[in-house]
């Protein structure tokens, strides 16, 4: 089906409609649910609206964001979790049978999901209710393959053995190499170390701590040319995804270590990078649970911990895709920058003089490149440029030997997600160029992505950056 633009008419009859719904909710609910969702601002009523294809007649879709976590594992426990038996499946996904005995795993067995597309969804079972599931969609006669067979083996065999880690390490005054993953300490070492190596273009800054009290540390590569503008670099926002602070360090190290090996358009930005957007869930999941996603925030509940701090921010806050319930893994906190992970990202922007134009924030999985809208199917006034370059460096990451990415607004590309970090750059900020790329791989290894793609996976997320780069020095 073609996308469709709406008339102004039409979306004023629909904002009116969508008004009276939430004055008939607001009136009927009780106080303590009652949610204060962002204001939409003005530049909303320009966007365009893709509309999807309709909906199947009666038909209810699974609640596939709102993955509740089980109460053993959400609180705090210094036992490490083990998910020995555990399986990843690839189920089909393109109608509504499918997708009603998908809702039905999600109701029934608690399963949890990864990661959606438009004809599958890989959904997270443990052993206990991988029997009963299999039954469930056999009789529904709904196909599925078993992509993973034993989470706990993959966690197990994704990092080389500690010994061998050892015989890796960078013996230049850090730690960090890019054939493992690494620990918070050896990362803030790898910042501090370029600080004190590079002083002439290096510069490390805490813009802030998080919930447990670590810092939030930032680098700055710069030539120190007034007129540079410059490019915002995130990663492991969610703790699970270590293929991102991976891939934002590889980015520094090619930045700094092989900075005249670089084109000037590249020597010629203000790069602001924080690696690990997250550093108590990202040391969580070394320590305790592989799979933790959120951050460390104490229970509000008096069970479950923890704020997705990728729908805490302040645009178009509490929206769809978002949930209330704190057990949830999109839980979006009590309110908009609740967190002061999320809040030490907003008062570094409302603090800085520089002239951001990108805002990239790397995630994983799916091999996306993502622009907004994210918390709706909209996209922005500038949507054909956001596509164009997008489209122009997926082909560039093709081409040099690279995985495929698809392009496109991540509310319909993927689905609603409300609060994230990009909407927020680019609908408060007003920065340019805001893109959410989902690395590595399109499934086979989900979130357990093995070490051994680091550095493939790196190079199209380098390709990616220089292209921006680019793009926003010689237009």
């Amino acid at each position: 089906m073609l996308p469709l633009i709406l008339s102004a008419d039409y979306r004023a009859v629909k904002v009116n409609v969508i008004v009276l719904i939430c004055i008939v909710i607001a009136v009927n609910a009780p106080l303590s649910s009652q949610a204060s969702p962002t204001t939409p601002t003005a530049d909303v009523q320009s966007d365009v609206l893709v509309i999807s294809p309709q909906p199947f007649e009666n038909s209810t879709e699974p609640e596939l964001l709102d993955n509740p976590r089980d109460e053993d594992e959400s609180v705090s426990t210094d036992h490490p979790v083990k998910y020995t038996g555990a399986q990843l499946w690839r189920i089909s996904y393109d109608d509504q049978v499918r997708k009603n005995a998908v809702a039905d795993l999600q109701h029934k067995f608690n399963v949890a999901m990864w990661n959606l597309n438009g004809t599958s969804v890989d959904m997270f079972l443990k052993k206990p209710v991988i029997a009963d599931a299999r039954k469930l969609l056999e009789n529904a006669k709904v196909p599925f393959d078993v992509v993973i067979d034993d989470l706990q083996h993959a966690i197990d065999t994704e990092n080389p053995p500690p010994e061998v880690i050892e015989q890796l390490q960078n013996r230049k005054g850090h730690r960090m190499t890019w054939s493992a993953y690494h620990r918070l300490s050896d990362i803030h070492g790898y910042l501090e170390y370029l600080a004190n190596t590079y002083p002439e273009i290096c510069s490390v800054q805490s813009i802030g701590n998080s919930i447990e009290g670590r810092p939030l540390l930032v680098l700055r590569i710069s030539n120190g040319n007034a007129k540079n503008k410059a490019v915002w670099i995130d990663g492991g926002i969610h703790a699970r995804e270590w293929i991102s602070p991976a891939t934002v360090t590889y980015i520094i190290d090619q930045l700094v270590e092989y900075r005249e090996d670089q084109p000037k358009y590249v020597q010629d930005i203000d790069w602001y990078i924080l690696p690990v957007a997250n550093p108590d869930g990202y040391e969580y999941t070394h320590l305790v649970d592989r799979l933790w996603r959120k951050n460390r925030r104490p229970s509000v509940n008096g069970r479950c911990h923890g704020v997705d701090l990728n729908r805490n921010f302040g645009y178009h806050w509490g929206e769809q895709g978002a949930s209330r319930q704190p057990c949830a893994e999109t839980f979006a906190g009590m309110s908009a920058f609740s967190e002061p992970e999320s809040l030490a990202q907003k008062n570094f922007f409302e603090r800085s003089g520089a002239d951001f134009q990108a805002f990239l924030s790397f995630h994983s999985y799916g091999q996306y490149i993502l622009y907004p809208w994210g918390y709706d199917r909209f996209v922005p006034p500038d949507h054909k440029e956001l596509d164009r370059l997008g489209r122009e460096a997926a082909v560039l990451m093709k081409k040099s030997g690279g995985a495929s990415y698809s392009v496109g607004p991540s509310g319909s590309l993927l689905y609603p997600a409300s609060g994230g970090s990009d909407d927020w750059g680019k609908g408060t900020l007003g920065i340019k160029y805001c893109y959410t790329i989902e690395l590595r791989d399109s499934g086979r290894t989900g979130f357990i992505l093995p070490a051994n793609q680091i550095i493939s996976t790196s190079k199209e997320a380098q390709i990616f950056a220089y292209k921006v780069a680019e793009t926003i020095t010689h237009g």
